[in-house]
């Protein structure tokens, strides 16, 4: 038997057969459009989540709003089973979450006011409804976690099973992969960072004595993005900036400029246009260390000495690493490199730096690169740095053995069983669970046939 506010919902959906057009959707924002056991999708709703997606940059069309629908309908299902199952809501996701989403659309639109201007309502209330999403949204992770935590780890039988019954070539290809050694000398930074600083106090005393500090960020930070702005970064929260940056704007008070202020992009001088809570509008001038020919020429006749004994035997390349290299994280371990995301010693081509790549691509297993101009993995883009690389070993790429590549196997597989197990349970949910979908989306196509089944008579 419906519930009594579903019968009302279920009348309104047909008495309120109105056309599929978004552009028909003012002035019935309220208007239900779909039931999922206990839960209502309003019109409202979706257009919440495509201000939300217009504010991070999507596009706003009919196929985004279908898509929406239904996948809010699909966390529904989720949604009412964790309930179900009692699942607890995880609160330092939700704050994570929630924070994350409110600074990058304040700093997308420019503030707290635009944000309230742009989403028809004020910033706390903003705050209550998507602090209830995320709420929700931890509870519908938790959920597909427990399901797709069901499927046992996958046993030999299993992979042989599925290298057996799957096509040849919808196996997966494991790409070449490299296992690399460096040497790293790294250029005189003192020198340079002194020499940058320098620089900087000429410009901060130029503007203090009165010239324009916008025409001077336009004419050397080198920033681009805000540099053809006069160095004008926008009304955005301190949480986006390196915290040495923040806080140096934060304490400033407007129209005054900063000491020279050190982040992993460089060195900035900063002049703070507008405070609003913990968000601001600032101008930088951001200038990096530059590094001269005399030290590639000093570090590349090292490295090319250094590399000449390895090939002739007088020093292993692991000892010579342990020797000379100044890249502390590679050093200790004999010059091997190792991916800063994973771990792992293997390196596929697209998770090497480009000046790597270049250098290694036409070697064999055991050569070693000529010396060359790369980054290391520090701040936001890396620090430069000169580097020899060896070549310790090459997987070739090849179609995915049960010999050579159980491990991907197992994972490629249990990942295809945990998402036939989510699957298989949204079909059974939307099956057995009370579903009205209002006419106006028919026309949407569903990911899930299912859906086709739910609609409201017209």
């Amino acid at each position: 038997m419906i519930h009594t506010f579903k019968a009302a919902a279920v009348a309104a959906l047909m008495a309120l057969g109105l056309s599929a057009s978004a552009q028909r959707y003012d002035g019935i924002v309220n208007k239900t459009v779909a039931l999922v056991g206990n839960e209502v999708v309003t019109i409202a709703d979706i257009e919440n989540e495509v201000r939300v997606a217009g504010a991070q940059g999507m596009a706003s069309d009919r196929t985004l709003r279908c898509t929406i629908l239904e996948s809010l309908m699909t966390n529904y299902l989720f949604l009412s089973q964790a309930r179900i199952d009692s699942l607890e809501v995880n609160a330092t996701n939700v704050e994570m979450n929630l924070s994350n989403r409110i600074d990058q659309i304040r700093t997308s639109l420019g503030g707290d006011e635009e944000v309230e201007k742009y989403f028809g309502k004020p910033l706390y209330k903003l705050r209550q409804e998507w602090f209830q999403q995320f709420q929700d949204q931890t509870l519908i992770q938790q959920e597909q976690a427990e399901i797709a935590g069901k499927v046992p780890e996958m046993t030999p039988l299993d992979v042989r099973t599925y290298i057996d019954t799957v096509d040849h070539e919808d196996l997966p290809i494991v790409p070449v992969k490299y296992q690399l050694s460096q040497i790293c000398i790294y250029p005189d930074r003192e020198a340079a960072n002194a020499a940058v600083k320098e620089r900087l106090l000429s410009l901060r005393e130029r503007i203090i004595n009165g010239e324009n500090f916008a025409t001077l960020a336009r004419l050397y930070s080198e920033d681009p993005g805000s540099a053809r702005r006069g160095g004008e970064l926008g009304m955005a929260s301190k949480s986006i900036f390196w915290p040495a940056f923040s806080d140096a704007a934060m304490s400033l008070k407007p129209g005054l400029i900063s000491q020279i202020v050190e982040t992993p992009d460089g060195f900035h001088l900063i002049e703070v246009l507008d405070k609003n809570g913990d968000m601001f509008n600032a101008r930088h001038i951001l200038m990096k260390p530059q590094y001269t020919e005399e030290d590639q020429t000093k570090a590349f006749a090292t490295l090319d000495s250094i590399r000449t004994e390895v090939i002739n035997d007088a020093i292993t390349f692991a000892l010579a690493a342990r020797f000379y290299s100044e890249d502390a994280p590679t050093r200790t371990n004999g010059g091997q490199m190792a991916d800063p995301n994973t771990g792992s010693s293997y390196f596929e081509i697209d998770q090497l730096k480009p000046q790597d790549y270049v250098a290694i691509q036409d070697l064999k297993e055991g050569e070693i690169s000529q010396p060359i101009v790369s980054l290391d993995n520090e701040g936001r883009d890396g620090n430069l740095v000169y580097k020899i690389i060896r070549v310790d070993k090459i997987l070739p790429a090849h179609t995915a053995t049960y010999e050579n590549d159980f491990n991907q196997l197992a994972e490629e597989v249990r990942m295809y069983k945990q998402a036939e197990a989510l699957d298989s349970f949204v079909d059974d949910k939307i099956r057995n669970s009370h579903v009205v979908i209002d006419p106006m989306f028919k026309d949407c196509v569903f990911e899930r046939p299912g859906w086709a089944l739910n609609f409201s008579e017209e």
